[in-house]
Parts: C-alpha cells; structure tokens; sequence
C-alpha cells in the first residue's frame, strides 16, 4: 500500500500539541495544524503557516513529525543519502520534471496559505533556491505524505521494508515525559 493512502487527514485532537512536542523535543514554531496521521493517529505530518506570529517568513510548510520516520530518515542521510538524491536529479531527465513540478505546487499551496503573497518566494522545499537541490530528506518525506509528487520523498519511503511505526512509540514517548 502506498504511503499516502495510509495517513489520516483529520480534525485536531485535543493531545495534538503534547505528541507533537515529545516528537519533535520541542515546541514547534508558528501556528501549525496536523496535516497527516500515522495508523496510530498520531501526528505524522504538520503544515505551518507561512509567516511566524513576529511577522517573520517560515519557508517550511511541511514538516515530519513522526520520531520513526525521522530516526529513518537521519540514517539514510548519514548514509549520504542527500547526495545520492542530488545525482539523481542532475541525471534523470523524468526526476528533475517531477522534482521541479512537486516544488512549484509546495510554493503555490504556501502562498494560497500566506493569503496570495508567498513570504518567501524564491525558496521551496527545504528552504532550497533550486528545485533540484537536496538537503533535507526530511522535507521531502513530508512533502511526499501530503500528497504533492515529491519523487526524492516517494523514493525515500520505497526503501523502507515497513512504513509504518511497529508499535506506537510517541504513546511510549509522551508517558515516558509525563
């Protein structure tokens, strides 16, 4: 089954914000809506606003929440991972479309977000200048899981023999803080 098909796109729940701080270890930054659950229904996926409460532009629409995916994810980039994925978008003709067509509809959705006015207009996924510059896998994944045809995220998630947490581990994680 692919990946997008099994998250959940649902109305927040009230344990939202306290999964979403033990996941990312921290606050997160900005107003921010869980876009996409795990068959937990845990967050896995949060969309932040555009523009930070300060007036500050925030570039990362999409980011990946789920501590699984995310420990996944920092191994294959340990593993030079980043660049493996920027010589397959410098060599495949079909990548680089795909790639450069997946980061105009991530800057288009920011801008319908920001109210018409992208903020910061001349970066995309992963705060990156070029479409087909890869440095956080990360966002691609959660680009990927919301639904936009982000081939460096689809690619990351075909690697993996399971996509999907064994056993509930931000449950685990959010008992563990209280």
């Amino acid at each position: 089954m692919d990946m997008p098909e099994r998250v959940a796109r649902v109305m927040p729940e009230t344990d939202d914000p306290a999964y979403v701080a033990v996941q990312l270890g921290r606050t997160p930054r900005g107003r921010w809506r869980v876009s996409a659950r795990c068959p937990f229904r845990r967050p896995l996926v949060i969309e932040t606003a555009p523009v930070l409460e300060d007036g500050t532009p925030f570039p990362t629409l999409y980011y990946l929440t789920c501590p699984w995916l995310v420990a996944y994810v920092d191994g294959l980039e340990s593993a030079c991972a980043v660049s493996e994925w920027s010589e397959k978008l410098a060599t495949r003709s079909t990548l680089r479309s795909r790639m450069i067509s997946a980061d105009a509809q991530y800057r288009a959705r920011r801008e319908k977000l920001a109210g018409g006015t992208d903020p910061t207009p001349d970066v995309g996924i992963a705060g990156q200048r070029s479409p087909l510059s890869t440095k956080c896998l990360h966002a691609h994944v959660a680009t990927y899981l919301m639904g936009i045809d982000d081939p460096v995220g689809e690619g990351v998630l075909t690697r993996m023999d399971s996509r999907a947490c064994p056993d509930d581990l931000c449950s685990r994680l959010l008992r563990e803080r209280q």
